[in-house]
């Protein structure tokens, strides 16, 4: 997930949260956590590598996170601080901002090269492939399909939205053997549900800052992943 919501917990539209509560919140992702070390020896893979390393196995469920993984959907989030509130990331805390985003703005996000040739490596070899996303859900949600029609994927899966970083048991119960991610909260989440992590690389443009340490959790790092 990413652009400032892939770290934090969101709360499904249709949940009351109090103001003192989401002002806490927010508060706590605005600081941050301490940001690790730079690794001295990052796992560097390759699509090829990636692809070799796999190539025996049987068909898989694998998974993706969106915002920074597979489309550069930083120009949604500009837009919408522009709208909602200038100068501040207030509007991440309005609901007519993630109804708008998650309604089409994504037909103006930029689909990743990598994610392009991800998803047709892993639908080669008939995978089944799910997105999990930070976001929280919406009403008349269109990433579903804006993701279906720009990645021409055959067997759509509907985009699980969970509101908040962790992803771990979303992972799990979909028993997915490798899932992809650009922030710390994805790879800690593949982790912890015993998925393969790989890192695709946030680009250095993007609206989420700061910009995550790559390889500092062990995980492999897709080179050349940022665009």
């Amino acid at each position: 997930m990413a652009h400032f919501y892939d770290e934090e917990v969101f709360v499904r539209m249709s949940s009351p949260v109090s103001a003192t509560a989401m002002a806490a919140f927010f508060s706590l992702l605005l600081v941050g956590c301490a940001t690790p070390k730079q690794p001295a020896d990052i796992h560097w893979i390759t699509l090829d590598t990636l692809s070799s390393s796999i190539q025996k196995d049987a068909p898989m469920a694998v998974g993706f996170d969106i915002d920074d993984t597979v489309l550069f959907s930083s120009p949604c989030f500009y837009a919408g601080q522009q709208k909602y509130s200038p100068g501040s990331n207030d509007y991440l805390k309005n609901t007519e901002f993630w109804t708008e985003t998650n309604g089409g703005c994504d037909r103006y996000s930029i689909p990743k090269d990598v994610a392009r040739a991800l998803i047709a490596m892993h639908q080669q070899r008939g995978d089944t492939l799910y997105f999990i996303t930070g976001r929280p859900h919406t009403e008349g949600e269109q990433v579903t399909a804006i993701l279906q029609q720009a990645f021409a994927i055959k067997n759509m899966q509907p985009v699980v939205f969970t509101s908040g970083p962790e992803k771990t048991r979303f992972i799990h119960d979909r028993g997915l053997h490798v899932y992809y991610g650009d922030s710390d909260a994805d790879i800690t989440s593949a982790q912890a549900a015993g998925a393969r992590a790989i890192r695709v690389m946030r680009a250095a443009n993007s609206t989420y800052k700061p910009l995550p340490v790559n390889g500092a959790f062990g995980e492999e790092v897709l080179v050349d992943s940022t665009h």
